[in-house]
């Protein structure tokens, strides 16, 4: 064998063992700058956020001499908190989720786990630990943890719509539900109050495809669910428009409510918007404080 060849070949079997969801995640990651991960508040690390005035309770050892020296106070020179944290992920995998409106278009599967993933890789390194919630998988860091993670969530589900699952959430964590929220609410309901009662906090964005938002549908239209057990055959499409679309809105406005109710965060992405504007808004709200 050639020495090219066998370079080709030895390249194929390194990259086999990470999914193509994972390649392209990790591309997605790369497009979101970030500055060096940290939580902005005091703790326990190593890298410098700030000096503060010394308190009536600080021991003698804390004060920073050589900074009060230059002034007619002591200070304390304070450390970034940076203890990793937990963060469980849900990304519904039910057959809704598989809805394209543009032949060959992207699904709102398809864009739930990049973005899921992508921030997973955003979170890894910085250090935290990301798991899947109900159980399936413990948070964990390294790049084993995300091959784990791509393997996963490129499984798909065969129920009509997804319900999130908060089993197997550590107390005081972080979680993100990712979904069209097209199904029951009550599951919804149920998961986020489980959350909170163990003070777990994150964020719910809704995966919609633009068709959806839109309804761009008139006359004969037949609407079948994805995995064809629900079918509606209408005449007069348009006529369902304003039903339709005052529906989605009270599900957004319940969502919205129901997270802040719960101290979490909610926003709706749609599959022909940027991936990247979406990561960012993940990534911040995971990070803001609750």
């Amino acid at each position: 064998m050639s020495q090219p060849a066998a370079l080709r070949r030895a390249a194929h079997e390194l990259a086999a063992p990470y999914p193509p969801l994972l390649a392209e995640a990790e591309h997605l990651a790369t497009t979101v700058l970030l500055g060096e991960h940290g939580r902005r508040r005091a703790g326990i690390g190593d890298t410098f956020w700030q000096y503060r005035p010394a308190l009536s309770w600080d021991e003698a050892r804390a004060i920073d001499w050589r900074r009060s020296a230059r002034a007619d106070a002591n200070f304390v020179r304070e450390k970034e908190w940076q203890i990793a944290q937990s963060i469980m992920i849900w990304v519904d995998s039910a057959a809704s989720m598989g809805f394209a409106s543009v032949k060959d278009g992207e699904t709102k599967a398809s864009r739930a786990r990049t973005l899921a993933l992508a921030l997973a890789v955003l979170l890894i390194r910085g250090g935290e630990r990301v798991g899947l919630s109900g159980r399936r998988l413990p948070a964990r860091s390294g790049q084993g943890q995300l091959v784990r993670l791509a393997d996963l969530l490129s499984e798909d589900g065969t129920e009509d719509y997804g319900s999130p699952e908060a089993a197997g959430m550590l107390p005081h964590s972080r979680a993100l539900f990712v979904s069209d929220f097209m199904g029951e609410i009550a599951p919804v309901e149920a998961a986020l109050t489980r959350a909170a009662d163990r003070g777990v906090r994150g964020a719910l964005l809704q995966v919609l495809d633009p068709a959806e938002e839109a309804f761009p549908y008139d006359g004969r239209t037949i609407f079948e669910s994805m995995s064809g057990t629900l079918r509606h055959e209408t005449l007069k499409a348009g006529k369902l428009k304003d039903r339709y679309l005052d529906r989605l809105a009270a599900r957004k406005d319940r969502l919205d409510r129901l997270a802040r109710e719960t101290g979490w965060q909610f926003h709706t992405h749609h599959t022909g918007d940027s991936a990247s504007a979406a990561l960012l808004w993940l990534y911040g709200a995971l990070e803001r404080r609750v």
